[in-house]
């Protein structure tokens, strides 16, 4: 029999009440190719319907769960198919419709947010990945909850440049558009290479083409459990056994978060999928990964050092994670998005984290250029080139980067814009000034990277 550690149940309830220990979303992944039909109004019917069907149980079984168990499950989330596939079988698509039906139905099953509004178009656009895309800006304007993502890259097929710049100016326009909400429409829109598809996070997740009917996605967080477990170790330890305590905590968040998925996807009747082990953080004070770097000795997020840090907690992270469940998936890293983590925010408003030095982080983390306000006159150009900056990282290197980007029609550096909740604020920060049109309006693709050649 089992011994019960009293220390171990204590740390556990101190995980949960003092250091915003939770589990960041539960995410139903759902296919909808069996809802294609050359009539879109029929599509609508088909995906509404189904989506009813399978998660009008989610979020009332989530509440059980939580109460159950005592652990904070923050989002109730649903991620489809992306849609330009499922679009494309109608004889006259319309996409704004499709996005509001998806809409309709996450609001009426009680979910924040249903993502899978999204195209693959890394080698190519299809003519329903170019309709979605066109439809980007006013779905997401007449929508509450939907999410958005393209992939424009991945490191088998390179960067599609004329996509790249496609999505740039779909990027401002949804701005634009969203503009009376500080620009909330490109909150919920983000820009892949190597997307995952199993990803249970918004606004980047869609159920990929090898995934199951159905499965249950979870996404766990805990920044601020880490954050205090350094800080209660010895003032001399080194990094090393920084790491090792890293480890030994990702394993046990990974626990908590794969014990509540399994436990939800057996009351729904639908196949446990995958643990994401990204640390996640929120605008609530504590729960931060720049609080974790400063836990580690640097002043604060952005000074020299803090890439070298997030590399060791990325890859402890993982060690810890991987050792704790079987079914890993997702993103599985540490995120730095700067308007949803309270140490982030500081660091941008006080001008220590510049845009450089964030690009630079993402090299050695999950997912890349997070939530950023950027001033609204910024050139579509530019916008392109930093997308282009982060996918090339991405595909250089073999992993899942991200742009999501907020040009805040209106506002200069020094305004900030606020969404609230999850998505927090963020200050405007500078962006480089140098023209990149002469290279983003060549077009074409920028071809993978030799080690792509491995099949």
């Amino acid at each position: 029999m089992a011994v019960i550690n009293e220390n171990d149940i204590l740390e556990t309830i101190n995980m949960i009440r003092l250091y915003n220990l939770d589990i960041r979303t539960v995410t139903l992944a759902l296919s909808l190719r069996d809802c294609c039909d050359s009539d879109v109004n029929v599509v609508c019917e088909n995906i509404y319907n189904k989506i009813k069907y399978y998660a009008k149980n989610l979020v009332e079984y989530a509440n059980e769960l939580e109460n159950d168990y005592s652990i904070p499950i923050i989002n109730k989330r649903i991620s489809v198919t992306p849609i330009s596939i499922i679009g494309e079988s109608c004889k006259n698509p319309d996409y704004v419709k499709i996005a509001q039906t998806l809409d309709k139905a996450a609001q009426e099953v009680g979910v924040n947010f249903i993502g899978g509004f999204s195209a693959l178009v890394e080698k190519g656009c299809t003519k329903g990945d170019k309709l979605l895309i066109e439809s980007i800006p006013e779905a997401l304007r007449t929508t509450e909850r939907l999410c958005s993502s393209i992939n424009l890259a991945s490191s088998k097929a390179g960067i599609n440049m004329d996509a790249v710049l496609t999505m740039a100016e779909t990027i401002k326009k949804a701005a634009e558009v969203t503009k009376d909400t500080d620009g909330l429409g490109a909150a919920k829109l983000v820009c892949f290479c190597n997307s995952a598809s199993d990803n249970p996070f918004m606004a980047g997740a869609y159920c990929g083409m090898g995934e199951p009917e159905c499965a249950l996605n979870v996404g766990v967080s805990g920044p601020g459990v880490v954050r205090a477990a350094i800080e209660a170790m010895p003032k001399g330890a080194n990094l090393s056994e920084i790491a090792n305590k890293i480890k030994e905590i990702a394993y046990k968040i990974t626990s908590t978060g794969e014990l509540v998925g399994r436990k939800l996807a057996k009351k729904l009747d639908i196949p446990f999928g995958i643990i994401d082990l990204s640390l996640a953080p929120t605008p609530a004070e504590g729960d931060s990964v720049a609080g974790i770097f400063q836990a580690m000795g640097l002043e604060h997020a952005g000074a020299h050092g803090t890439t070298a840090a997030l590399a060791m907690l990325n890859d402890a992270v993982k060690k810890g994670g991987i050792m704790a469940s079987s079914h890993v998936g997702g993103l599985s890293g540490a995120f730095i998005p700067v308007s949803e983590d309270a140490g982030m925010i500081e660091a941008a408003s006080k001008s220590y984290l510049t845009f450089d030095k964030l690009e630079a982080m993402t090299c050695v983390c999950s997912v890349g250029l997070d939530m950023i306000a950027i001033p609204g006159d910024t050139p579509a150009s530019t916008i392109a080139g930093i997308i282009a900056d982060e996918m090339a990282i991405g595909m250089i290197n073999k992993k899942t980067t991200a742009v999501r980007i907020i040009p805040a029609y209106g506002k200069k550096v020094g305004d900030k814009v606020c969404f609230g909740g999850l998505l927090g604020e963020a200050p405007i920060m500078p962006v480089n000034k140098l023209s990149t049109a002469g290279f983003v309006n060549r077009g074409g693709r920028i071809p993978a990277p030799i080690h792509s050649l491995n099949n």
